[in-house]
């Protein structure tokens, strides 16, 4: 049985070895992955050297939160630029990404939300409040776009 590797791709550009996959960057959910990326990267920079916490234990967890979720991001982001989704087909990408989107918002949420009562005022810490409900809305939109694709709608016989 023989297999073809081809070095092109639909969504972008690709490096002349075929290694990255730049134009991921550029769709959809490269450009929400990039946008949840840098959010979560303000979220923690804020929470981080906000001096005086009102709250340590409720500031803690909103760290641990955003750190974990930056990380992940960060290698699902890399999986997609070199490409290793395609190249690893043991594992499901789409569905794992599925799952992470899904306890990702969840936490960012509840973490945002404990945020916003026990800032009391501090402006680092009110904006990492903030920039954690804009991660929320865009992992739940990332959570839409990855349940099209990996769950997506079943059409049998009907025309459209």
């Amino acid at each position: 049985m023989s297999h073809a590797v081809g070095s092109t791709s639909t969504s972008g550009t690709r490096t002349p070895d075929g290694l990255l996959n730049l134009g991921y960057i550029r769709t959809i959910p490269g450009l929400l992955q990039s946008g949840q990326l840098i959010a979560l990267l303000v979220t923690f920079l804020c929470i981080h050297l906000a001096r005086g916490w009102p709250s340590w234990y409720a500031f803690q967890f909103f760290e641990v939160v955003a750190l974990w979720f930056f990380v992940a991001l960060l290698v699902f982001f890399f999986i997609h630029i070199f490409s290793l989704n395609t190249r690893t087909p043991c594992i499901n990408c789409p569905l794992t990404e599925f799952f992470h989107y899904c306890v990702g918002a969840v936490l960012v949420l509840i973490a945002s939300i404990v945020g916003a009562v026990k800032a009391a005022g501090v402006s680092a810490l009110v904006t990492a409040t903030v920039f954690g409900f804009l991660t929320s809305f865009l992992m739940i939109v990332s959570l839409w776009t990855t349940y099209s694709v990996s769950c997506g709608t079943h059409q049998t016989g009907a025309a459209v």
